[in-house]
Formats: structure tokens, C-alpha cells, sequence
């Protein structure tokens, strides 16, 4: 088992305070990625835990046990966490073989030889590189040296697994691959691990929840549907997506029915049971309709009352899909996402629509959201 609880972290690099009064619990089995653009904390969290950084306040605990007490300057050696960490430059000691890179952790702990060789085995089959086990690693590909870093870090099958953006390095086919596998490895072990990333997909594919930072605060954590489909404020919003979500202006109206939008996509209506305990009770204000490029439907004829004209500003056709610029009203350019390659031409007017109860709607005042997507 390896539960681990953060309660009240406050990490200062001098007077920089990179985490704020962090508490965030991870439970025993998760696969938690810690996502947030650089500088905003999530690695410093990541060394934390570990036992590479103090941190000035707060407590950890790991299963129960407390292992990180600020103010009693009480901090448990990473040697007692029973962690291992692989990080985003794979650290492979150039002169030993992938075989003896693999098992030196075990050889200090004094294990038999016999069953070095079958831990040894058993990782590198588990990462697909059991024929390179003689190799040395200038005599390996980037993503064949990333494989190593991580047999290494799971041959003594430890409770708890960091990775700190360990697939940085690599190009994009191998990232691909690499997902994969780390997705694969953790549903065989069950080991919980703490995964560092920029990379929003990489966040939204392998996690089974993902924790968004921002500047040293949390901002949501969430199931990863969850975080794409109802992101608690604008900035989660914006963050989570590839292409971005569309963002439009609105005037809304809140009644004891639930909500009334106007605005350049239409009068929309939603109901009571649809709002957020963020919403306000009744009254006039000004909204943003979160639409994400997936959520609509284009044509180049008008079937229904509901379609708002638009205008193509920009058909970008990639093979599986094709992205659409449109122009809707006098200014606002929304993107589309259609499946399949179609040419659309510049200036050419067509027709979209989607579904209100898909769609986030968030006060523009607090930035919070104030209806679910259902």
C-alpha cells in the first residue's frame, strides 16, 4: 500500500514561495499527474515528497505514518520512503551495461545473485528491452535509454513510483509508444505513481486523476474526464484541450428556472438542476460560453433554426480530422473539429450548432464555472 497525504506544504526557494499551503491526498493505487506550465510547483511537490526538498511548513504522511513534520524540523531520508524516481534526463551509468544499470540498487542492498537475475529478468521483460540486457547505453536509441531508467526504477518493485516529465526527451512517435507502456505498466504492478508533466495528453491518456497547479496552488483535482468536461474556473479552461476551447462573450439571466443565455451563438435556455453551487441566485450577468471545437456540428446548409451563420476564416484539413476557423458575428473566430479530411474555402459561409447541455457556461466576473456540462 502506499496512500500519501500533503497537509498545509509551504516551500520557500528564498523569498519565493513556490507552494502555498498545498494539500492534496494520493491515494494507495493512483496514477496522479501533477500538470501545471513550468514554475508552477508541481516538481518542487514531486522532490517534496520524495525527500529531496524540506519544506518550511506542513506535514506528509505515508500509509498513516508520518514521515514529514515542519515544525518539529522532523523529515524521514528518502532511503525510508521506499520510492524510487526516474527523472527527464535518464542518468545511465555510461560504463556499466543495461544489465548492471538495472541491478546495481540491488546489489547494494546485498540480494543473491540468483535472484538479482530474476528481478533483473523480470523488469527488462516488462519493458520490452530483455535483448539489450548486455548493451551499454551509448549503444541504445533515447526511447530504448528511457526504458532502462524505468526497469531500474521498478526491479525492486517499490510501493511508490515518481517520474518527473520522463518522456520530455523524446520525439513525438516515441512519446506515443512510451504512454503506453507507462499506462500498461501501472495497471500490472498497482503501484502508485506520482507522474510530473507539462503535457496536458500525457496527463489526459495515462492518469487516473490529475492534480492542475497554478503558481503553487491547486487548482482542481479531478478524474481527467471530469477536469476536460466540467473545469472548475476558465483558467483549467484553457489549459486542458488541444485545440483550446472556444471562449464566448454572453449575457445571461438567472431565474428560479435556471439560466437564459443571449449572445452571437444564439438564446440558449438551461435548467435549474444543471447549475453549480458557484452560480448566483437570480439577476442579470455577463458570461462565457466555454464550447469545445469538438462539440460542433458544421454545414454548408442551414437544416435547422438552431444553426448560427458563420463564415470560414481558415480550413486546415490534417488527415484524420480538419480543423475550421469560422468567423461568427463581425469579430469572434471559433474553431471547429470535424472528423475526416474536407476542403472548406476562405470566406465561405456555413452553418454551425451544438448541443447547449454539452456546453460550460462561467461567470465572467469570477472566472468560476456556473453550469455542468452534462
Amino acid at each position: 500500500m502506499s496512500k500519501i497525504e500533503l497537509k498545509h506544504i509551504d516551500k520557500f526557494y528564498g523569498k519565493n514561495h513556490v507552494l502555498k499551503d498545498l494539500n492534496l491526498t494520493i491515494e494507495d493505487g493512483d496514477f496522479m499527474t501533477l500538470l501545471g506550465p513550468s514554475g508552477c510547483g508541481k516538481t518542487t511537490t514531486l522532490r517534496v515528497v520524495s525527500g529531496l526538498e524540506k519544506p518550511q511548513n506542513g506535514f506528509i504522511y505515508m500509509d498513516g505514518k508520518e514521515i514529514v513534520n515542519a515544525a518539529e524540523a522532523y523529515y524521514a531520508p528518502p532511503s525510508q520512503r521506499n520510492l524510487n524516481l526516474v527523472f527527464q534526463s535518464y542518468a545511465l551509468w555510461p560504463h556499466m551495461t543495461v544489465f548492471e544499470n538495472v541491478s546495481f540498487g540491488l546489489k547494494i542492498k546485498k540480494i543473491p545473485s540468483a535472484e538479482i537475475e530474476k528481478m533483473v529478468a523480470s523488469a527488462l521483460d516488462r519493458m520490452q528491452i530483455g535483448q539489450y540486457a548486455k548493451r551499454y547505453p551509448t549503444e541504445l536509441s533515447g526511447g530504448q535509454q528511457q526504458r532502462v531508467a524505468i526497469a531500474r526504477a521498478i526491479v525492486s518493485e517499490p510501493r511508490l513510483l515518481l517520474l518527473d516529465e520522463p518522456l520530455s526527451n523524446l520525439d513525438a512517435k516515441l512519446r506515443v509508444d512510451m504512454r503506453s507502456e507507462l499506462k500498461r505498466l501501472h495497471h500490472d504492478t498497482g503501484s502508485t505513481i506520482i507522474y510530473v508533466t507539462h503535457d496536458q495528453v500525457e496527463a489526459l491518456t495515462m492518469s487516473t486523476k490529475i492534480a492542475l497547479f497554478r503558481e503553487g496552488e491547486l487548482v482542481q483535482v479531478d478524474k481527467p474526464l471530469e477536469l476536460y468536461s466540467n473545469p472548475r474556473n476558465l483558467y483549467v479552461a484553457d489549459f486542458i484541450g488541444n485545440p483550446s476551447i472556444n471562449f464566448v462573450e454572453a449575457e445571461g439571466t438567472v431565474t428560479a428556472s435556471g439560466l437564459s443565455v443571449d449572445g452571437i451563438m444564439g438564446h440558449l435556455e438551461f435548467p435549474k438542476e444543471d447549475m453549480t453551487a458557484q452560480a448566483p441566485a437570480s439577476g442579470k450577468l455577463k458570461v462565457i460560453l466555454g464550447v469545445r471545437p469538438e462539440q460542433i456540428t458544421i454545414s454548408r446548409t442551414q437544416s435547422a433554426p438552431n444553426q448560427v451563420e458563420a463564415h470560414v476564416y481558415a480550413g486546415m484539413p490534417a488527415g484524420s480530422e480538419t480543423l475550421v476557423s469560422v468567423r461568427v458575428g463581425e469579430e469572434k473566430l471559433v474553431t471547429v473539429k470535424e472528423l475526416g479530411s474536407t476542403h472548406y474555402s476562405g470566406d465561405e459561409t456555413v452553418y454551425i450548432s451544438f448541443d447547449p447541455k454539452k456546453i460550460n457556461v462561467f461567470d465572467a466576473a469570477s472566472e468560476e464555472l456556473i453550469k455542468y456540462s452534462r
